[in-house]
């Protein structure tokens, strides 16, 4: 998405959603505002707004729930994968890029807005432009405490 109007209604429909969830977590009015204007300000301010959506309608279908589950689980990791290629382009490129994840909890709201397949699941946005910083990097855990070596 490059269009602003797009993004503008994108970014106040997913706002309602996002704001009766706040609401429910008896966060202070001020604390919703502000969480609010942040969303809003990632959706519209960024140059181009990537929707990543998993589509199942093309992947097996099995008689038995356990493998319906893993093969719905290898569409989510398929789509995370193309996500985690999508930045490592942009990067490539020169550009910055930052991944969100709430359109998970927007589906319904982001389908009906941008007139979508009811088949697409959207599963993230991506948000990509030039860096106004570049962060430094952060700590990581050593190698030692994350993995098992046999």
């Amino acid at each position: 998405m490059t269009d602003t109007d797009i993004k503008t209604q994108l970014a106040d429909a997913m706002a309602q959603d996002f704001e009766r969830d706040l609401r429910r977590d008896n966060l202070p009015p001020e604390k919703i505002q502000a969480q609010l204007k942040r969303s809003r300000d990632r959706i519209t301010s960024a140059p181009v707004a990537i929707l990543l959506c998993l589509d199942m309608s093309e992947m097996d279908s099995y008689p038995d729930e356990k493998r319906n589950k893993a093969e719905y689980m290898m569409a989510v990791q398929s789509t995370a994968a193309a996500g985690m290629q999508l930045l490592l382009a942009t990067h490539a490129e020169g550009l910055g890029g930052v991944w969100a994840c709430w359109p998970l909890f927007a589906q319904e709201t982001i389908r009906t807005t941008l007139n979508l397949s009811d088949s697409w699941e959207p599963q993230g946005i991506f948000f990509i432009g030039h860096s106004e910083v570049i962060p430094d990097a952060r700590q990581r855990k050593p190698i030692e405490e994350t993995a098992i070596y046999k």
